[in-house]
């Protein structure tokens, strides 16, 4: 028996239940910290999504959140099957994370869609929750996943001509950019490593005597 307050609310146990009825390939997965959400594959996002915010039961129809992680520093490996190669196959390092909210039945979900590093896709929700286009252009920016639908994706926080995704954990900054230091005296970048970028054109054309 599914449990409602008398808002119409879903307990989230049975909102999981409700979506993995319907797609039995969603999976509802545990954090460390036991807090419970939808693993969802890229190639079944839009329809979930749909379905999320257009049942009336669900109704979620606010994005509150979406970010990106970068879990390839712990990303297990997964076991070859058998009759493949004994190399083991990384697990995708690359999550997508969505937070979602009812504004009539004040519930809450949150999805994660996973996607390989090397070739980051995730379908683009903005044409479900508008206002993902913004987070959409955010992740590309810092973590250079793909969100093929999306109407204008590009950088929304670095300029347009720079050079790889800050997000990412092996990430190399660049000590300069355009001529302009980024790397001064005293200043520390805990992270590290760093680069020195190749001139570009402008910096090339002071240079010349």
């Amino acid at each position: 028996m599914i449990a409602r307050t008398s808002s119409g609310r879903l307990a989230l146990s049975d909102l999981h239940a409700v979506v993995t009825t319907r797609f039995p390939t969603v999976t509802v997965e545990v954090g460390e910290a036991g807090a419970t959400w939808l693993r969802v594959a890229p190639a079944e996002w839009l329809a979930v999504a749909t379905f999320l915010r257009d049942v009336p039961a669900l109704c979620l129809d606010s994005l509150m959140c979406l970010s990106g992680v970068d879990l390839s520093a712990v990303a297990p490996a997964v076991a070859p099957k058998a009759g493949t190669p004994k190399a083991p196959v990384a697990e995708p390092s690359l999550v997508c994370v969505y937070h979602l909210h009812s504004l009539s039945l004040f519930h809450r979900c949150t999805v994660k869609v996973f996607t390989a590093r090397d070739a980051a896709s995730v379908p683009s929700i903005e044409n479900i929750w508008p206002v993902g286009g913004y987070f959409e252009r955010e992740i590309f920016d810092l973590f250079g996943v793909d969100f093929p639908g999306h109407h204008r994706l590009e950088r929304i926080m670095c300029p347009d001509d720079w050079i790889g995704h800050a997000g990412l954990r092996d990430y190399v900054y660049p000590t300069a950019y355009n001529g302009i230091a980024l790397k001064r005296e005293g200043q520390r970048f805990e992270d590290g490593p760093y680069m020195d970028p190749a001139p570009t054109d402008a910096v090339k054309k002071k240079a010349a005597p």
